[in-house]
């Protein structure tokens, strides 16, 4: 069926939950008032709930309802057949999101998720670029916290450098960027945490078919900088590598758009002003990813968090986080920063609606189809989008290297 004549222009999978949630609220806020769209999920009962409460909200854009369930692919089937977009936040992916994509691939439907899981990612790709390329849809993950600040951040420290250099980009460009943040996670996240620690072999697999196709496709190289615990000379912080999707999806972008040069490398880090509160971080991680690979001790972890649990309001109203970036080549140096209020829930419902947004509303989206980063389908679209959402970009400095 034609995108043109779907029922629904975005339809929200995992609604009753925590995350889906907001999502909701946003576009039921923000969706110009005559949009069709959908909230789908298991419960019909908890739908309507998730209805009224949006109707009670006073929003001018409500949703119908779609009973679908992750385990009936009849009915993610219609999903997808009924919708120009779908959004999913059912996680962990690994167990729930494949069904889905699936569906949206052989309807030719456009599809977004807040996936942080690498296996997750690489199974899609492998399994599934070529043919959603063939069908014209996008299956564009990690429009989260995981990953949109660090790949539209570094879009936009690119576009910094390229307006320093006076043109293009001709040379090799190293850039890269610093994570601070304070937030709460909800069951959600910790359950899809875990779940990614206590597969090792599967992720290596997956990598590896993954590998195979990215190189057909993108056959331009972007390298991985040193990731070694330093102090940073500028700014003064301690450094520690940050193991996460981001970086994987800040460089499968470079690989894409040939607007970051010949040469392009990049490295992740967590930052802290304190050395001790950065060792204590890691170790924290550390021990979870030992613990994730003992299954009764993984089933124990589990239990400590369960899915649609998350911070209150008010806590949520505490949170930020700030993503510095700095990048060098042809002689010049930028520094940029992406800012924002609570990563986890509020900016990153946030950035998945705005994603999907873009994806079912603006003319010319997106940019490329097949299995994609966040960046690859909107480009600098996606920029402009989150800044009239008031995330925060900030070019902050401009100089000889």
């Amino acid at each position: 069926m034609p995108q043109s004549s779907r029922d629904f222009a975005i339809t929200l999978f995992g609604a009753t939950g925590f995350t889906g949630g907001l999502c909701a609220h946003y576009l039921a806020q923000h969706l110009p008032p005559d949009t069709a769209w959908a909230i789908a999920g298991r419960s019909e009962q908890k739908l309507e709930a998730v209805s009224a409460e949006l109707r009670e909200a006073g929003y001018g854009c409500l949703p119908r309802i779609m009973v679908a369930d992750a385990g009936q692919l009849a009915t993610l089937t219609a999903v997808a057949q009924r919708s120009k977009v779908v959004i999913s936040t059912v996680g962990p992916y690994v167990h729930y999101g494949e069904p889905l994509v699936r569906a949206c691939v052989q309807a030719g439907t456009h599809y977004c998720d807040l996936t942080g899981e690498p296996e997750f990612v690489h199974n899609l790709i492998a399994d599934y670029h070529v043919e959603a390329e063939r069908q014209g849809c996008a299956i564009v993950n990690s429009c989260g916290f995981d990953s949109i600040p660090h790949d539209a951040g570094a879009l936009f420290t690119l576009r910094a450098l390229q307006q320093a250099v006076g043109g293009e980009i001709t040379g090799p460009v190293e850039m890269i960027g610093m994570v601070t943040a304070a937030a709460r996670f909800s069951g959600g996240t910790w359950h899809s945490a875990l779940t990614a620690f206590g597969r090792p072999g599967p992720n290596r697999e997956a990598a590896q078919r993954a590998r195979q196709v990215l190189n057909h496709a993108y056959p331009r190289r972007a390298g991985s900088l040193p990731m070694r615990p330093r102090r940073d000379g500028e700014s003064r912080q301690w450094l520690m590598p940050l193991p996460t999707i981001d970086p994987m999806v800040v460089r499968r972008s470079a690989r894409a758009l040939t607007d970051f040069g010949p040469d392009f490398r990049y490295g992740h880090f967590a930052a802290a002003d304190s050395l001790p509160r950065l060792l204590g971080g890691s170790a924290g991680v550390a021990a979870l990813v030992l613990g994730a690979q003992i299954k009764p001790l993984r089933k124990r972890l589990l239990a400590m968090h369960e899915p649609g649990q998350g911070p209150s309001e008010s806590q949520r109203a505490k949170s930020w986080f700030k993503v510095r970036f700095r990048a060098q080549g042809m002689g010049k140096e930028v520094v940029c920063e992406v800012a924002g209020g609570d990563p986890g829930y509020s900016e990153t419902a946030k950035m998945l609606a705005e994603t999907a947004m873009s994806l079912a509303l603006d003319p010319g989206m997106p940019h490329r189809t097949g299995v994609v980063t966040p960046v690859m389908a909107l480009e600098d679209r996606l920029i402009e989008r989150l800044q009239a959402a008031d995330m925060r970009f900030t070019c902050l400095s401009a100089a000889a290297a």
